[in-house]
C-alpha cells in the first residue's frame, strides 16, 4: 500500500513537472512576439498647441555628377532651339532605372552647352546657375528666359517601409517625412526612434540618427533632405522574433511531446 502511494504520488508530481514547463516555455515563446507601439512625435502634450521654431532650409548645390535639366527660351524659338536640345543619358550613365535627358555635372565642375559653351556650375544653386546661364545666353539672344532645375534628384528608402526603392523626386525641398510618406509609411517593425540618413559630401559620408517619435526630428538640421541622401529604417527585435515563430512552435511542440512521453513513462 506504501509503495503503491508513493508510486502515485511520484507520477503525480512528475506530472506536474512536465505540466509547468510546458506552460513556462509556451509564455516564454509567445512574449517573444511582442511588440511595442510607438507613435510619430509622442512627446508632444496632445491637450495643447505646440508652437516649434521651422527647420533651416539650404538649397542643395550642383555637385559632380549630377544631371542639371537647363531649358533657354527666346522670342525667336526657331534660333534657340538648339540650346534645349539636352542629351539623354543612358540608365548607366544617369543612375537611375531609366534614361534622363539633361546635361552631367563632369569631374571638374563643368557643363557643356551646344552655342553657349562650357559652363561652371559646380557649388551653385538651381537658382544661381540660372543667372550664370542667362548672362551667357544674353551675349546671343535678346532677352533670354531661363529655367535650371535638378533631373535627378533622388533619394533610397530601404529597410522597414512598406516601399524601399529609390525615388526621383519633382522638386528640391522634401523633408524626412515627406520621403517615408512616399515609401508608404514605416512597417510596424520599423524603429522610429532610430532611422538612419546616410549623406555624401565632398568625398565622405556623414551618418546621422533621426529620432522620429520625438518632435526635435521638425527643427533637426536634417529635417530636409538632399539629392541622393539614403534612409535606413532598423527593424525592432521583435521583427526577428516574428521570423522565429516557425522555429518557436517546433520547439514548444518538441517540449510538450517530450513532458508527455515523461509522463506515460512514469506511469508504466
Amino acid at each position: 500500500m506504501l509503495y503503491y502511494y508513493l508510486t502515485m504520488n511520484k507520477t503525480s508530481t512528475t506530472t506536474t513537472i512536465s505540466l509547468l514547463l510546458v506552460i513556462t516555455c509556451t509564455i516564454f515563446l509567445s512574449s517573444c512576439g511582442t511588440t511595442k507601439h510607438k507613435t510619430y512625435f509622442g512627446d508632444l502634450d496632445t491637450s495643447k498647441i505646440a508652437q516649434l521654431p521651422l527647420a533651416e532650409f539650404k538649397e542643395p548645390l550642383i555637385q559632380v555628377d549630377d544631371i542639371i535639366s537647363i531649358s533657354v527660351q527666346t522670342v525667336d524659338v526657331a534660333s534657340s532651339a538648339a540650346l534645349n536640345q539636352a542629351p539623354v543619358l543612358t540608365a548607366a550613365a544617369a543612375g537611375t532605372a531609366g534614361s534622363i535627358g539633361g546635361f552631367l555635372v563632369d569631374k571638374a565642375g563643368n557643363v557643356e552647352m551646344p552655342i553657349l559653351g562650357v559652363l561652371k556650375l559646380k557649388g551653385l544653386s538651381t537658382a544661381q546657375a540660372k543667372e550664370v546661364v542667362r548672362e551667357r545666353a544674353a551675349k546671343y539672344y535678346k532677352d533670354p528666359t531661363v529655367q535650371v532645375r535638378f533631373a535627378n534628384y533622388k533619394i533610397t528608402i530601404i529597410g522597414e517601409v512598406a516601399r524601399p526603392a529609390a525615388y526621383n523626386l519633382p522638386n528640391e525641398k522634401v523633408s524626412v517625412l515627406d520621403a517615408i510618406s512616399m515609401a508608404g509609411d514605416l512597417t510596424v517593425f520599423g524603429k522610429r526612434e532610430n532611422v538612419l540618413l546616410m549623406r555624401e559630401i565632398d568625398g565622405r559620408r556623414e551618418m546621422i540618427r533621426l529620432d522620429l517619435s520625438s518632435s526635435k526630428v521638425l527643427t533637426s538640421p536634417y529635417f530636409y533632405l538632399k539629392q541622393n541622401d539614403v534612409l535606413y529604417v532598423e527593424a525592432t527585435k521583435a521583427k526577428f522574433s516574428a521570423n522565429d515563430a516557425p522555429r518557436n512552435q517546433l520547439i514548444s511542440i518538441g517540449v510538450s511531446l517530450a513532458a508527455f512521453a515523461i509522463t506515460i513513462f512514469r506511469l508504466f
